[in-house]
């Protein structure tokens, strides 16, 4: 597998099923990884890719929670241990951009038919994040609106800390 790639834009198909089955198509086709998350709560690059880091590295050690190597992405990116609270940081019907963590075998990834990218990058949205992450506003206060971002890496690096 390659290095995690992170990609942005605007679903093509509204409803949530429908997109969700077209993405494992996708991965079928291509042989790869590729896990959907609301991209009003991916905060960075780093973000993203140290989720797919220490998933893989759970699958590696045989530690892994999830059967699934892009739920196991989902479980870090989200900071829960539990898989059924993670998926609450998926796509929902209401998801009008999203964040997809791809991980290729080599061959090019066509998604076209399935997201418009916009190449934007993050676009987080304090609340959405808050809420996600259980980010208080002391914790906030004590580090700065700017170190969010840092806050919530810290909630995926401890995951492992509380087996």
């Amino acid at each position: 597998m390659s290095d995690p790639r992170l990609l942005f834009g605007r679903p093509k198909i509204k409803e949530k099923d429908a997109f969700l089955a077209a993405l494992r198509e996708a991965q079928n086709r291509n042989g790869c990884i590729i896990q959907a998350m609301d991209a009003s709560v991916v905060v960075s690059e780093r973000h993203a890719t140290f989720a797919a880091e220490k998933a893989m590295r759970a699958f590696a050690e045989r530690r892994n929670v999830a059967k699934d190597l892009g739920l196991e992405i989902l479980r870090y990116a989200s900071g829960q241990r539990q898989i059924e609270r993670a998926l609450s940081m998926g796509i929902s019907e209401a998801s009008r951009r999203v964040a997809l963590i791809v991980m290729e075998n080599g061959a090019p990834l066509e998604i076209s038919d399935i997201i418009d990218l916009d190449g934007d990058g993050p676009r987080w949205s304090r609340e959405s994040v808050k809420e996600a992450f259980e980010i208080e506003d002391a914790e906030i206060e004590a580090v700065g609106e700017e170190r969010i971002p840092d806050l919530v890496l810290e909630r995926v690096a401890l995951i492992d800390a509380y087996r």
